[in-house]
């Protein structure tokens, strides 16, 4: 298998990647904002950008002056360092509303779908994670992951994501688990801090 490990330190806002992510979350309305609260002009062709950043080894969290149920995220991103084009990204939002976290990693186009990806690391290994959607920058995995993994992955020092690309060859896409608990542990304090209530999930009808 080939490995590839390259950091770029220049984060790229993951605010819409996250929105996508949560989608049945963000879907309700946002609440009003206070009468005295100013309002912040939005640029529809320019991605949010944070309000506050924290770096935590090889990790980053970064909090968006939205109203939201997760405002903040951990990421981590590598690039290509000859083209500058994303290999990898793997970001982590909380729900504090639902306790629940969830996961989207970005992978390069040129994946085979229908394969899936597998997170793997000496304390984890997962099941197949399927694609939910592809864009032009690449294809998505986005999925709750829950606090068992979590612990898992905090516990080792490295992960990998295996990919099989649409020509039969075997990828392992290495990223570092450096500063992973702290990025956590802030990422869960900001949100609460930070977040607004979800709506309760739909109930499902009676068969």
């Amino acid at each position: 298998m080939k490995s590839v490990l390259f950091r770029f330190s220049g984060l790229v806002a993951g605010f819409a990647a996250l929105s996508l992510l949560a989608a049945p979350v963000l879907a309700a309305p946002a609440a009003a904002p206070a009468a005295a609260a100013p309002q912040q002009k939005v640029d529809p062709n320019r991605p949010p950008q944070p309000s506050e950043t924290k770096e935590f080894g090889d990790w980053s969290v970064r909090c968006y002056p939205v109203t939201s149920p997760s405002p903040c995220e951990m990421v981590e991103l590598l690039v290509n360092k000859k083209t500058g084009r994303r290999v990898l990204s793997v970001l982590i939002a909380y729900i504090p509303s639902r306790n629940q976290h969830v996961m989207q990693i970005g992978l390069p186009l040129g994946v085979m779908l229908q394969n899936g990806a597998v997170l793997s690391s000496d304390t984890y290994t997962s099941d197949v994670l399927h694609f939910r959607r592809c864009d032009a920058q690449g294809c998505y995995v986005e999925t709750p992951i829950d606090s068992g993994s979590l612990s898992a992955l905090a516990r080792a020092t490295k992960a990998q994501m295996q990919i099989v690309s649409v020509d039969g060859k075997k990828f392992q896409l290495v990223f570092s688990l450096n500063g992973f608990t702290p990025a956590h542990n802030a990422l869960v304090e900001l949100t609460k801090q930070k977040a607004t209530a979800a709506p309760p999930a739909a109930e499902q009808p009676a068969p």
